[in-house]
């Protein structure tokens, strides 16, 4: 039997285990990447388990997040990730440079190659070969040190492409449409192999604008195969060495297969405020737009920039709508100001960002009160533009650019019509990727080769050992789909506070109940009980850490988001899944005890344990769960466990 393309990447760098589907694997990490508000704490735990060099291929800090730097603390973070990357032996991308996984594909992705990052969407490069996939910080700090990364083998689902896009269907169609089909927890635990003679229609960067939002199904991760258009997108890069021929075998066989004609796509938008609400634009045209916004890791490159500039040449947004354009990277933004689109977008009232995430995270570019914004982003959690009650929808630039003409929702195809003169802007590539290189500062060339931390930086809070007795109350009853922004927001009032877990953890929960934090700490102990795909969204491990920190026990949900349950496993918090029953049963301050002896049911791989509420009735509970994650959650969490095990000698962090 062949192999899937996926299963050649991963048996290439397979250490341990088998590639059998849910079976737990262990693999050779070549590449990580991490940003700034993650990279913070991946360089503390990298200093305490005691590693002095990254001993990955190559490993990237990226500052992107909190690039206007509001408050020292911010510019502290900067340069403690500056000094960490200098003193560690990683690649350092200045506050401003660009978004980590565009500059990541414009000078570092490769194919065939592995990637770790500690930001949900490091699926990115996928759609160039490359198996790609977001974690946890401390998984990457493991990783960075020499140890494999372990996940439950995923299920590979083959999406094939046929036919070609039509004039003003775009790549972002192609994911909206995935995403109508399967919903936010339709790609849990799958990795999304692309094939199909409709992939070679598209380009390197259709391709990784698919990966990239690939996240937003769930998923553990998406690739397409390499072919010409990869080798001539690497070309033009001036890294076409870096080219490496990959196709699934002929005989492949997959867990699942879905078929998308791209001919039979048409412009799609998600509305508020979930990716998967997607609609065609036909179906909400007349909606006044208050904010238009291209940009994003989605589509932020250059390709995606110059349609909208293309379709703005000698026209004026609408003076009731605010358009804004944000930049995946600078190199970007170099490339069109030295072609003239820069300036043609000003001309018809643009207002240039910098290169960030930002404004897809509440930092800058907040919309107003009772408003709608259109964005090209691949979030629209609701409150996650910076507002509560925000109306955000999610679009292609085509769609996007086209509202800001308008002033309101129009299917493009209708706006070109009525205005008789404006032509599909097409998706081109440019002749070469060229511009200033001096925003990375190389591993050979550092400007620290010591720590240098703030005051606002402080120690990795350590979990004991898992006890025996586990009980105290249900501080939180929450509803399904809670993500990440719900647990840790990132707004920049809060996210300045990332290396100073005392200082975040007072925000733990704050947009679904103010008073949690407080009432966690008064407490001795409680549980978190949630409904399903409990913690999706970004990678972000401070929503495991700080209601560790604030002495959370546990998670009793019907279902868990991939990364955020390793994060749970990571930070010593245990996750039990509950049934939809029990679930509607248990009440907010309902007493909670774990009947079993939990150390010892952890460790000798009990799954049904016996949950008793208010000493009146009991539930089964699962614990689905590894050896190795069972033996990281009974000794604390992974930091403590790798301690532990180099300091007995029975096995270093590369070991783990």
């Amino acid at each position: 039997m062949g192999q899937t393309l996926t299963e050649k990447i991963l048996d290439d760098h397979l250490v341990e285990g088998e590639l059998e589907t849910g079976e737990e694997i262990g693999i050779e990490i070549d590449q990580v990447l991490t940003q700034d508000t993650t990279g913070t704490l991946v360089w503390l735990q990298f200093e305490a388990l005691g590693l002095d060099e990254v001993q990955t291929e190559l490993a990237a800090q990226y500052c992107d997040h909190q690039t206007y730097q509001f408050d020292f603390k911010n510019t502290d973070d900067h340069r403690f990730l500056r000094s960490a990357a200098g003193t560690f032996g990683a690649y350092f991308s200045r506050p401003g440079n660009g978004i980590c996984h565009n500059v990541h594909k414009e000078n570092f992705a490769a194919p065939g190659k592995t990637l770790l990052g500690s930001d949900s969407h490091t699926p990115t490069p996928g759609g160039l070969g490359q198996l790609a996939i977001g974690s946890g910080g401390l998984d990457v700090a493991v990783a960075m040190g020499g140890g494999a990364y372990y996940i439950d083998m995923p299920e590979v689902v083959n999406v094939r492409l046929e036919g070609e896009l039509p004039e003003w269907a775009t790549a972002k169609d192609v994911i909206l449409e995935m995403l109508r089909r399967l919903s936010v927890k339709g790609g849990v635990n799958k990795i999304f192999e692309y094939t199909g003679p409709g992939v070679e229609s598209l380009s390197v960067p259709e391709r990784t604008t698919i990966t990239n939002m690939g996240t937003e199904l769930g998923a553990t991760s998406s690739i397409f195969p390499t072919d010409e258009k990869t080798e001539d997108y690497l070309a033009r890069q001036g890294r076409e060495d870096k080219y490496v021929e990959l196709q699934p075998d002929e005989d492949a066989e997959y867990d699942d297969q879905l078929t998308i004609d791209l001919s039979d796509l048409e412009p799609l938008i998600a509305e508020p405020s979930m990716p998967d609400n997607v609609v065609p634009v036909s179906e909400v045209e007349g909606v006044d737009v208050d904010q238009v916004m291209i940009g994003s890791c989605t589509n932020g490159g250059y390709e995606d920039i110059l349609p909208a500039a293309k379709m703005l040449e000698g026209r004026s947004i609408q003076p009731d709508t605010e358009m804004i354009v944000a930049p995946g990277s600078k190199k970007a933004s170099e490339m069109l100001a030295r072609e003239g689109w820069t300036a043609e977008m000003m001309a018809a009232g643009v207002n240039y960002s910098e290169a960030t995430c930002g404004a897809c995270i509440g930092i800058g570019h907040v919309p107003g009160s009772d408003s709608v914004s259109l964005r090209t982003f691949n979030r629209n959690f609701e409150g996650r533009s910076g507002i509560e009650d925000d109306n955000v929808y999610l679009c292609s630039p085509e769609v996007a650019t086209a509202a800001a003409i308008k002033g309101e929702i129009v299917d493009p195809r209708n706006l070109a019509e009525e205005l008789g003169d404006m032509e599909a802007p097409g998706f081109e590539l440019p002749d070469a990727y060229e511009g200033a290189e001096n925003d990375i500062i190389t591993p050979d060339d550092p400007v620290d080769d010591d720590l240098v931390k703030g005051p606002n930086i402080g120690d990795v809070p350590l979990k004991d050992e898992l006890d025996a007795d586990l009980e105290g109350e249900a501080l939180l009853k929450m509803e399904d789909n809670i993500t990440t922004d719900h647990i840790i927001p990132a707004t920049q009032d809060i996210l300045m506070y990332r290396s100073n877990i005392p200082k975040l953890s007072e925000f733990t929960l704050s947009r679904v109940d103010d008073s949690f934090a407080q009432r966690a700490l008064d407490s001795d102990g409680g549980f978190l009980v949630a409904g399903e795909n409990y913690g999706q969204g970004s990678s972000r491990e401070h929503a495991a850490l700080c209601p560790m920190y604030l002495g959370i026990e546990g998670v009793l949900a019907q279902s868990f988001a991939r990364i955020h349950k390793a994060n749970l496993f990571n930070f010593g918090l245990l996750p039990l899944e509950i049934d939809a029953e029990d679930y509607e049963q248990i009440e907010q301050g309902d007493d909670i005890e774990v009947v079993d002896d939990v150390a010892e049911a952890v460790r000798s791989g009990q799954e049904e344990f016996t949950v008793r509420v208010n000493d009146d009735w009991e539930l089964t509970a699962t614990l689905d769960a590894s050896e190795r994650e069972r033996e990281i959650l009974a000794d604390g969490g992974k930091l403590s466990h790798t301690k532990k095990k180099a300091d007995s000698g029975s096995g270093a962090p590369a070991d783990d």
